[in-house]
């Protein structure tokens, strides 16, 4: 199967959007709770407005032109990680197109982002339930570690 990858720009953000919600909507589904308060048209806008800052970036993968994976990134420092990094915020690859490779190639595609934005690392967030063993599995097989810790939130005004 023959996978095209880019970084996405701000007019791919309405795609972007709609797959970052697909992915949140099957999130939410899986743990039978309600995570996120999410919808498709302030998700394109933040999307739009974070690649236009250079607050956010993307790479998308296309099979016979056809968007089937993201994975959506940014980049921040960290003391006890050597300076620069970059943080995986999404990633999602279409059910249909799970396990046939193209989440490592997608893995691969952000390790040669990272490399030329000279991060020292890439870390991302996954839960430590049950239901989400088989992506730890597939981040694990991918060459990511676990560090510890659990994702913690609050919201801010």
């Amino acid at each position: 199967m023959e996978i095209t990858f880019r970084v996405a720009t701000v007019d791919d953000a309405d795609l972007i959007g709609s797959l970052v919600v697909d992915l949140t909507v099957e999130i939410c589904e899986l743990t039978n709770a309600a995570h996120f308060d999410i919808n498709l048209s302030d998700t394109i806008e933040r999307c739009k407005a974070f690649i236009h800052d250079g607050h956010y970036a993307a790479i998308i993968g296309s099979h016979n032109e056809m968007p089937i994976a993201v994975v959506t990134l940014s980049e921040t420092y960290a003391l006890y990680a050597g300076g620069k990094i970059g943080v995986i915020q999404e990633f999602y690859v279409l059910p249909d197109f799970r396990a046939s490779g193209i989440g490592s190639m997608l893995i691969e595609q952000v390790k040669t982002y990272g490399n030329e934005h000279d991060w020292s690392c890439v870390e991302l967030c996954t839960p430590p339930l049950p239901e989400f063993e088989r992506t730890l599995n597939f981040y694990q097989k991918n060459g990511l570690t676990a560090v510890g810790g659990r994702k913690m939130r609050q919201a801010l005004s």
